[in-house]
């Protein structure tokens, strides 16, 4: 299999996207096929350069309700009677959504740009993170729920250092990060994702550093253990991911992917002007040796494994890439994926694949459609 190398160029403002999307499902109605459901975000561009609107996160509730988080307007529910859209004027904490779980007794847990809220099928809750007892001991257990910290957001001098919440037993509590004193208020330290891992294990991602805690000791994969030289980059990771081998997939905003397996760690990117592009692994990936242009995996955020072992690949710029244990694949708008941004990727009940970015989108076969 070789890669494919048509590259996304640029990107014309999001606005363009919803005509874009109201082009393509005339087009659907007229060939007799299911158009996208739109969903109420409007995704309205920033300056140029710079990420606002789009899916942030997509869940699969224990009823088969899917819910769709926002980057910047709030949360929706699919249900059977159609789209439920939440907001801060609905109680939700805040309007960007980055994640969303379900905890044991069937409430929606959401955890956003600031603060914590959840859904109990009838009223979305704010919780005040200040209400909880701070600084608790470290602890894990396989029904928890976790939360990145409100950082400095007028919250006590204490809940400022770099740390997370944990929610076990409908109760939320603060661990700091194993940090020096001196590097506890370092916002290198902000909590920017989560992956639970075999036996428990929860993988919890900074801008600096990877922290993986198993009940009993922690493992810190900073720069140097990603082989990052002094000089040539520093991590900036958005994504974390451990598949089923128990490998560890690092995706850093600007110095592209890293894998942690066992004691070897690799890079991941095409080699550059090579010809047909190949796996590069065994030496350190850096901004020096990473592909650094639009297009490529350089912006790695999100990671999912499909029923296959595939391992999945979500960028800023350059769409998907999918891995099969030999070679790199990328997928873009050729093949049904018309978001050159894909923020997050989920697995559903059934095993299928879906790709949150502008838009909603399932991957079937080797085709994605898109769904809102």
């Amino acid at each position: 299999m070789a890669l494919l190398t048509t590259l996304t160029k640029g990107r014309a403002p999001l606005l363009v996207a919803t005509v874009l999307a109201g082009c393509s499902m005339q087009q659907a109605a007229e060939r007799g096929v299911a158009a996208p459901e739109l969903l109420p975000f409007t995704y309205a561009p920033m300056r140029p350069g710079f990420h606002h609107g789009g899916v942030r996160a997509i869940f699969e509730d224990r009823h088969g309700n899917r819910w769709i988080g926002s980057h910047a307007e709030g949360v929706c529910r699919i249900d059977a009677s159609g789209i439920t859209h939440f907001t801060e004027a609905d109680g939700l904490s805040n309007n960007q959504v980055r994640s969303i779980q379900e905890s044991a007794d069937g409430r929606i847990w959401f955890d956003c740009g600031f603060g914590i809220s959840s859904f109990d099928g009838a009223r979305m809750t704010p919780h005040a993170t200040g209400e909880h007892a701070l600084l608790a001991p470290w602890a894990i257990e396989p029904d928890d729920l976790w939360f990145k910290s409100s950082e400095s957001h007028g919250f006590s001098a204490q809940e400022r250092e770099a740390g997370v919440y944990r929610l076990h037993e409908g109760t939320l509590t603060y661990l700091p990060l194993p940090l020096p004193p001196a590097l506890r208020t370092n916002a290198g330290y902000s909590v920017t994702a989560f992956a639970k891992g075999k036996g428990g294990r929860i993988w919890i991602a900074t801008y600096d550093a990877v922290f993986g805690f198993d009940g009993t000791s922690f493992t810190v994969i900073d720069g140097t253990r990603m082989g990052l030289r002094p000089g040539e980059g520093l991590p900036h990771v958005r994504g974390v991911f451990e598949d089923s081998r128990g490998r560890v997939w690092i995706g850093n905003n600007g110095v592209g992917v890293v894998v942690v397996d066992g004691d070897r760690t690799f890079g991941v990117a095409p080699l550059v002007g090579e010809g047909d592009a190949l796996l590069r692994m065994g030496s350190p990936l850096t901004e020096s040796n990473a592909v650094n242009h639009d297009g490529s995996l350089q912006r790695a955020f999100s990671f999912g494994e499909d029923r296959d072992g595939n391992i999945w690949i979500g960028t800023i710029g350059g769409g998907a890439w999918r891995y099969d244990g030999h070679e790199l694949q990328q997928f873009t708008a050729k093949d049904g994926l018309t978001t050159p941004d894909v923020m997050t990727i989920a697995r559903d009940r059934d095993g299928a694949l879906w790709f949150g970015g502008i838009g909603v989108f399932r991957l079937a076969g080797s085709r994605f459609e898109r769904v809102h």
